[in-house]
């Protein structure tokens, strides 16, 4: 009798010990270094609504794959409802997987720029808050330089005429937004704000870096 009570304690245990394992890693939050385990290259940007900036970033040659989510902020495990009552702290952001051999992060950034208004604090078009804001966060010293380097360029060719207001911040952690965002033009392009806001964007994208574009 004390043996099968033992016997059942410790399964118990067992269990919930596997429970909340399982419940760690679901909210354990995204938080790579600068290099992915396969060797590539990862990035995070924030220029407004992810939906836009992911849909770009994920036909450019080179980029591996993108991952709509929330960075920069002060609250753990932030949902979509509540980053977009700003005050989570937190951005819309893309995390960027990349092979390096084949794009550059200063070619990303040059894209990222060009599809983007980085003058504009707190706002992307009729998106405003500060979860809207521009910023790079960066995973090392050389992802800080090119950046640096990128927005010395642009301002001196003059391509915006008001200064840019980009924030470059020191990356932490990346949490991967609700399912339901992850490629989200390419699921829903009927969708209003998709056939207005995003859609001329990707036309503008392939346009003016159209030798840029993976190839189908």
């Amino acid at each position: 009798m004390i043996t099968q009570v033992f016997l059942g304690l410790l399964l118990g245990s067992l269990v919930l010990s596997s429970t909340l394992k399982d419940s760690e890693n679901m909210s354990q939050p995204n938080n790579q270094t600068a290099t992915s385990s396969q060797g590539k290259e990862i990035v995070t940007l924030g220029g407004g609504c992810f939906w836009c900036i992911e849909a770009f970033l994920d036909e450019l040659e080179g980029v591996e794959y993108v991952e709509s989510g929330y960075s920069g902020g002060w609250v753990d495990n932030p949902t979509y409802q509540e980053v977009c009552t700003g005050t989570t702290g937190h951005a819309e952001v893309v995390q960027i997987t990349f092979d390096a051999k084949v794009v550059s992060l200063k070619e990303i950034l040059e894209v990222f720029f060009t599809m983007h208004d980085p003058t504009t604090l707190n706002r992307q078009g009729a998106d405003v808050g500060t979860q809207y804001r521009s910023a790079i966060f960066y995973r090392s010293q050389a992802q800080k330089a090119i950046a640096e380097q990128v927005i010395r360029e642009i301002e001196k060719a003059n391509l915006w005429e008001a200064p840019i207001v980009t924030e470059i911040v020191q990356f932490k952690v990346f949490y991967k937004a609700e399912d339901y965002h992850q490629e989200y033009y390419k699921l829903n392009p009927g969708q209003t704000y998709c056939r207005i806001v995003i859609a001329p964007k990707i036309k503008k994208f392939r346009e003016h870096f159209q030798h840029k574009l993976k190839r189908k």
